[in-house]
């Protein structure tokens, strides 16, 4: 990559926090620029990030009050009022000066914008970027992760003109990345402009470390017996993650020594679908846990003297992961089971079916419910050790030639050599 006009690179989203695929694929796109020889710098509304490198905006976190107040006028209403339009454009245009601010403190030469251009969750935010593009014509690059069509609870608003302007913007100054083709082609239909696609990515050529001292409970601090399966499904607690398909997995076994740990926090879409899965679980007798509270992107020791564990703790003790869901932006889970080499099984979401299946992987697959074939291969890769060996063996191999670093690092230098040619 050539530095004559970019150095200092400036990441902008409403959050860069926990285990949330937008953060996590942030890290990793910063962490090959960085051996690039760029610096990284970070801008949002809540951050998880070392000293001196990033700025912190509270009112650009999604979940920020007066964000919140916005979102409860404008979705699932078909009319706003001149207050709700009044507020949005004040909370915007603070947004914008410390865009700004941003900018000119760590004298940022290019902006990757992660996601805040692309699910308005935080639509003040992506109104201040489109209006600081526009107004100062800098070069970006917005990383698109899953767009509000995509969303069934963004569909009925009142704030068309606003998604028409920002989520996302055609400003001619702006590279678009997506991760799967079903978007890139949606976002030529409905934008109008070109996009690169650049899959999700894990470091297949840098093998995970062996399980170490600090992980070594992990197993006892879940409740789970020496003789236990750890049966894992590393998503959020959503809907559209299936984990009702788990349980159904997991009854069907019927091996009392088979538990279903789900790894991540509901997120911000409430609890009540955890309520009614424990209920499904307690009536069908499957042992279900939630341990999305003691996993976040570091170890290190919460306010009540507990250990938090990182993502990697937890699949280096899984016997199996499922992964039944509805739908993902790419799937980050998958690429995990196949880097930490557990075996999974994968429900047919889209982006399954038209960017990774014909890759060749060999997984068994849901097609919306639990088949006996797939039960017979859960229990061969469960209880099978030689047969699961060579499975996982071949996925990780495979996913090293399709979805490795050298991937990433070749789409991040084709974005940047196109900002030469834009000026």
């Amino acid at each position: 990559m050539r530095r004559e006009l970019v150095s200092k690179i400036g990441f902008v989203s409403t959050r860069f926090a926990g285990t949330d695929g937008v953060s996590l694929e942030a890290a990793k796109w910063a962490e090959v620029l960085t051996q690039e020889g760029y610096e990284c710098f970070w801008y949002a509304g809540l951050l998880e990030k070392e000293k001196g490198i990033y700025m912190c905006v509270p009112e650009a976190y999604f979940k920020h009050p007066e964000n919140e107040w916005i979102n409860q006028k404008i979705w699932g209403h078909t009319h706003r009022t001149s207050n709700v339009t009044r507020r949005i454009h004040d909370l915007a245009e603070y947004l914008k000066h410390t865009l700004y601010d941003f900018v000119k403190e760590f004298d940022i030469d290019l902006l990757i914008i992660e996601n805040a251009l692309t699910i308005p969750m935080h639509l003040p935010l992506g109104l201040a970027i489109t209006e600081f593009l526009s107004e100062t014509v800098m070069p970006a690059i917005a990383h698109h992760h899953d767009f509000y069509w995509e969303r069934s609870r963004f569909q009925v608003n009142c704030v068309p003109d606003f998604l028409d302007m920002a989520f996302p913007p055609r400003d001619l100054y702006l590279q678009h990345v997506v991760i799967n083709q079903t978007a890139r082609e949606e976002l030529a239909l409905r934008k109008g402009v070109s996009s690169l696609l650049i899959p999700n990515v894990i470091n297949f050529h840098k093998p995970p470390s062996p399980p170490d001292e600090y992980a070594s409970d992990i197993r006892q601090e879940i409740g789970l017996e020496p003789e236990d399966k750890l049966i894992l499904q590393p998503t959020r607690v959503v809907p559209r993650k299936g984990i009702e398909h788990s349980i159904n997995l997991l009854q069907r076994l019927k091996d009392p020594h088979c538990k279903l740990i789900v790894s991540h926090p509901a997120g911000d879409e409430g609890s009540e679908y955890q309520f009614q899965l424990l209920e499904l679980a307690k009536s069908v007798g499957v042992d279900i846990r939630f341990f999305g509270d003691r996993v976040n992107y570091k170890r290190h020791v919460n306010c009540y003297g507990k250990k938090i564990y990182i993502l990697s703790d937890i699949y280096q003790q899984a016997d199996l992961v499922i992964y039944p869901s509805i739908y993902e932006g790419f799937g980050n889970a998958l690429l995990e089971a196949f880097y930490y080499k557990v075996p999974i099984i994968v429900n047919r979401y889209p982006v399954w079916v038209r960017d990774i299946e014909p890759k060749g992987f060999k997984v068994p697959v849901m097609d919306g419910f639990i088949t006996d074939y797939v039960l017979k291969e859960a229990k061969k890769l469960l209880y099978d050790k030689e047969y699961c060996q060579k499975i996982t063996n071949y996925n990780f191999n495979l996913a090293e030639r399709y979805y490795s670093y050298t991937i990433l690092r070749y789409g991040l230098n084709t974005l940047i050599q196109n900002i030469y040619h834009q000026v």
